[in-house]
């Protein structure tokens, strides 16, 4: 599994974009994940981009940005075509928005019509750039449930629409993550990875709290430290080589636990696929909940 670090895990950071090339590169990382208001900052500087960043062994395997499906379709065209250039100047091959703003549950059959006409014509600017569309699996929009997303995903009808698989929210929707893998395979283009304390702490991940600066941390832990079974879901992956994803690290302590995050998820798919020799301590910390997926 390829993986990235995500530029909004350091949103309250002061520290540059080559900063975090230079780390990433020396921590194993083999990509960056763009936040969209931060591809958009770094426009201004010219000998930025994905040559630049290559020179790193690093990519952008995706900009994540939120287009705004309500409103002027004029304006949303507009800045779908904004991120779209983004994305070939940083060589993504992909970008990640939201199905709207509104659970499933309470969007009206018109609603959803309205949302998926929508995404299929962003999906189309996409396709005319090479690019994948994205949706992420996300409470409050039409994706927060694996059927929701199932549906959405006929109701649009494009082959440029993929789903960013967000494995916490996943669970959060009521869905076994390793099921719902199964069943959305073909549509999956990204992973985001993170973790929660228990299921009373999800309140951390609402945006108000999240973009605060001082905002709540509590309950945010490392991947392999929460109540979601990454083991067992990495047992799974381990039979993808192609897949990528990131780790969406929202909490304090960001290099660190980055660092050991990608670590043991190495270890992890390491220890199903049974080709590497691990230090004696990833060894011990991965191997028992493997035993449980294997």
């Amino acid at each position: 599994m390829r993986l990235s670090l995500c530029t909004i895990s350091f949103r309250h950071h002061l520290v540059s974009l080559e900063e975090l090339a230079v780390w990433a590169a020396g921590n194993g990382f083999q990509g960056i994940e763009l936040w969209g208001a931060h591809a958009r900052n770094m426009a201004a500087v010219s000998d930025r981009g994905g040559d630049w960043l290559a020179e790193f062994g690093l990519s952008v395997p995706m900009v994540s940005d939120y287009l705004p499906l309500d409103g002027d379709p004029d304006a949303l065209v507009r800045k779908t075509l904004d991120l779209c250039r983004l994305a070939q100047r940083w060589g993504a091959p992909k970008i990640r928005s939201f199905a709207g703003s509104t659970g499933s549950a309470e969007t009206s059959p018109e609603r959803k019509i309205f949302i998926a006409e929508r995404l299929r014509t962003l999906c189309g600017l996409a396709a005319d750039h090479g690019l994948s569309l994205l949706v992420e699996t996300h409470p409050g929009t039409l994706a927060d449930s694996l059927p929701a997303t199932r549906a959405l995903i006929a109701a649009v009808g494009h082959p440029a629409l993929k789903v960013n698989f967000d494995v916490l929210h996943v669970w959060e929707g009521g869905d076994d993550p390793v099921a719902a893998r199964r069943a959305l395979r073909p549509h999956i283009g990204h992973y985001h990875l993170k973790n929660i304390r228990a299921r009373d702490d999800l309140s951390v991940f609402e945006s108000s709290n999240v973009y605060a600066a001082a905002g709540r941390r509590d309950g945010m832990v490392p991947l392999f430290d929460g109540v979601v079974d990454y083991r067992r879901l990495l047992a799974e992956l381990a039979d993808d080589p192609a897949a990528e994803g990131s780790l969406e690290w929202f909490g304090d302590d960001c290099y660190a636990v980055l660092r050991r995050d990608r670590d043991e998820v190495e270890a992890a798919l390491a220890l199903v696929a049974g080709s590497v020799r691990l230090p004696l301590s990833l060894s011990r910390r991965v191997a028992g909940t493997l035993h449980g997926a294997a």
